[in-house]
């Protein structure tokens, strides 16, 4: 496997999460005063510009031989990366101890899902 891969993977991952985190939560603050089929309207066309991200980066990772496994725990540790930031410096949310702990379960994932 080429050293690039998985920075390519994580890279693309991590663009589809920040579409797909505004589609899924950016609502619930820019769009709370309008009509629930507004916000599904909008978040779909959020939703996208994310598969036009997120489908490139499973083929790519999947041609490059990282298993499904592999490519489902990359997203998940994209996701709480993205989610972390938008909810603190976006949504104006508390961090607690609770994502620190999320965190280090995805870090053991990680090692497991890779480890030869």
């Amino acid at each position: 496997m080429s050293p690039l891969v998985i920075p390519t993977v994580v890279t693309l991952l991590a663009i589809s999460n920040v579409f797909m985190t505004f589609a899924w939560y950016g609502h619930l603050k820019n769009l709370a005063d309008r009509p629930w089929y507004v916000a599904v309207l909008v978040s779909w066309l959020i939703a996208f510009f994310e598969y036009l991200v997120q489908v490139p980066a499973n083929r790519y990772g999947d041609a490059h031989r990282l298993s499904l496994g592999q490519l489902k725990i990359l997203q998940e540790v994209v996701t709480l990366s993205v989610f972390v930031p938008f909810s603190v410096y976006y949504m104006n949310r508390p961090v607690n101890w609770n994502f620190a702990w999320a965190g280090l379960c995805l870090c053991g994932a990680v090692f497991f899902v890779f480890r030869s």
